[in-house]
């Protein structure tokens, strides 16, 4: 008879009479001791955070809940109409809108300042002048290149994000303003001299920011921007539930529309579209 494989795992496992999770006991020591954010922190790192990284996680967490009437949110409310019995379906329709444009960023600028500080020769910038002359090279290569520089402006909050001074704030009360959140600061300051205007910082970048700094794996970044939009999009689920709207964003496009005539496809010699 064949021996029966064996799947290790540091988290949770059942037994008759328990349930361990990262080597705790989950009732004993872990319900009514332990807070969320902390546990998912403690779940991602299988390491429990300190005081100080819980404060800064759960800070961006609160970041990255809800920001409004964003596509997820309506995408959201939308398919709950379609599948009221599908409270799943809602919540998936939500989270799969998190890419490039919302949420994605997150993860997408957590990388872009991770790659810059890996690339450095020799020790890391120790003052704003050196973090200023690091972005300013950085900056041009992008703008030369013709790439995008992830976590500036904002669709909303063209003066500035309100979330972005606060977490620099947490986390430089908590001792974790680190070497990306450094750089991000100066990519802050020193980007109008190579575009030519003045964007903000968004919250979504300084959540990448901050998180990368707390050492969490950055192929997981965009994860916990969606763990966060989970509560956002439940809070959503709920409101709709009390005063809907999906229905009147619906029917505002649905008795709106306007035919037009066909705009026929036609491909050119390399597959792409002729105009």
């Amino acid at each position: 008879m064949a021996e029966r494989p064996v799947y290790s795992t540091a988290l949770g496992a059942s037994s008759l009479h328990s349930i361990t999770l990262l080597g705790a006991d989950l009732a004993r020591d872990v319900m009514g001791r332990v807070g969320f954010g902390e546990l998912a922190f403690w779940l991602a790192t299988q390491r429990r955070p300190s005081s100080s990284e819980t404060r800064v996680f759960e800070a961006v967490l609160a970041a990255l809940a809800d920001h409004g009437f964003t596509p997820t949110a309506i995408v959201t409310r939308l398919t709950h109409l379609s599948a009221p019995d599908s409270v799943q379906g809602a919540l998936a329709a939500g989270l799969l809108g998190g890419g490039s444009r919302f949420l994605g960023v997150t993860e997408d600028c957590g990388r872009f300042l991770h790659d810059v500080l890996a690339g450095v020769e020799g020790p890391l910038p120790d003052d704003d002048a050196a973090w200023d002359a690091l972005a300013l090279e950085t900056l041009t290569a992008q703008r030369a290149a013709r790439r995008f520089v992830p976590g500036l402006g904002h669709h909303v909050h063209k003066e500035g994000d309100p979330r972005t001074p606060r977490l620099f704030e947490i986390a430089t009360e908590e001792g974790l303003y680190g070497p990306h959140l450094s750089l991000f600061a100066a990519i802050g300051r020193v980007h109008p001299q190579v575009l030519g205007k003045t964007l903000p910082l968004n919250g979504a970048g300084v959540c990448g920011a901050a998180l990368a700094d707390l050492g969490l794996p950055l192929e997981l970044l965009r994860g916990f921007a969606l763990l966060a939009r989970t509560a956002g999009l439940i809070g959503q689920l709920a409101e709709e539930l009390r005063h809907p709207v999906a229905n009147d964003v619906f029917l505002s496009v649905d008795l709106n529309n306007r035919q037009v005539p066909p705009d026929p496809y036609v491909p050119d010699a390399l597959g792409g579209r002729h105009e």
